[in-house]
């Protein structure tokens, strides 16, 4: 009498494949969470962007000069002190991913260099940078300079990138 069935060598063939087949899938969840995670960057930056735009054209009060940029003292309160600079932005929308909240992950920056290596603190993933910088090229920090520009910093996290977005007004 011969039995039915599958032999050994077969069934380590088919679970080794389906092994396979499981691990291309979870490395291509990951990838395409990671992408989606860096176009939420993208666009959280672009919220900051119009904000310090408007920032420039409108102030935020009557007490505001117009025409300049806020300087580091924005991250004096946290999220308070970003709710008076932006009173209508959503938190969540410049809250980064991985991030516990806005003052966690929109953060001053610490010197004036202007280029991707040589910001500081560096961005993380979690992290966005922002570099108010005064006519003279110095960093802005305090309200009664005039802060003239600005460059937002952010790290991909596909591939772990630091990209830059200058002020529209230069």
């Amino acid at each position: 009498m011969k039995q039915r069935g599958f032999t050994i060598v077969e069934l380590l063939i088919i679970i080794s494949i389906m092994i396979i087949l499981l691990t291309l899938a979870f490395v291509n969840l990951n990838a395409t969470q990671a992408n989606n995670r860096d176009t939420e960057r993208t666009s959280e930056i672009g919220v900051i962007a119009n904000n310090l735009e408007t920032f420039y054209k409108n102030g935020v009060n009557t007490t505001t000069v117009h025409g300049r940029y806020p300087s580091t003292e924005l991250f004096a309160s946290g999220e308070t002190s970003i709710k008076t600079f932006f009173p209508t932005i959503d938190l969540s929308s410049v809250t980064a991913p991985d991030a516990a909240s806005a003052a966690a992950s929109f953060i001053p920056a610490t010197n004036a260099a202007q280029t991707t290596t040589g910001v500081l603190p560096q961005p993380t993933k979690s992290q966005y940078v922002y570099q108010p910088i005064q006519t003279d090229g110095t960093l802005c920090t305090a309200e009664t300079q005039e802060c003239r520009k600005y460059v937002l910093y952010y790290r991909t996290e596909i591939d772990s990138t630091v990209r830059k977005v200058n002020s529209k007004i230069q």
